[in-house]
């Protein structure tokens, strides 16, 4: 879980002329291991950190790129214009009104330490699970998993 003592949280892509910042702590953190997080970052997985996008302010000149996800909705990954560095994305099933910040661009990444691993059925056979974060091997429903002060925020942005 997000530390709450935090007060900071910015980051950065990989040339450092793209930078953000994040107003709050994130409303919660996933590992996924799905085949298009895997086939995109050309990683075993993906650490994002959801947050408002309201909440989120850069710096910096940006592109973006509309890539499919299993909704078939897409999502707009925004990255560097500059070095291509991918720092964020916005599920476009989710109306945009939420960030999934690539928790590794953050400054300090152990910050935002995952609080559940999603699509561990498509997760490659080498990587082993931390049994002490939450697994499942599709997605899951937000209100039974995602802390009380979460799913509040999340209610605020969708309505209940």
């Amino acid at each position: 879980m997000v530390s709450e003592k935090a007060t900071e949280f910015t980051g950065s892509c990989g040339c450092g002329q793209l930078t953000y910042q994040m107003s709050s702590p994130p409303m919660f953190v996933h590992c996924c291991h799905c085949k298009e997080c895997q086939k995109q970052t050309g990683s075993a997985y993906v650490l994002n950190a959801i947050i408002e996008t309201e909440r989120v302010t850069w710096s910096g000149k940006t592109t973006s790129h509309t890539l499919a996800t299993p909704s078939g909705k897409g999502q707009k990954i925004t990255r560097c214009a500059i070095c291509g560095t991918a720092v964020f994305s916005e599920y476009l099933v989710r109306l945009g009104k939420l960030r999934y910040i690539r928790v590794g661009t953050l400054d300090n990444p152990d910050l935002c330490p995952p609080d559940a691993q999603i699509f561990t059925s498509s997760k490659q056979s080498w990587v082993p699970l931390n049994p002490d974060i939450l697994s499942f091997e599709n997605f899951y429903k937000f209100k039974e998993v995602w802390p009380e002060d979460a799913w509040t925020r999340l209610n605020a942005v969708f309505g209940d």
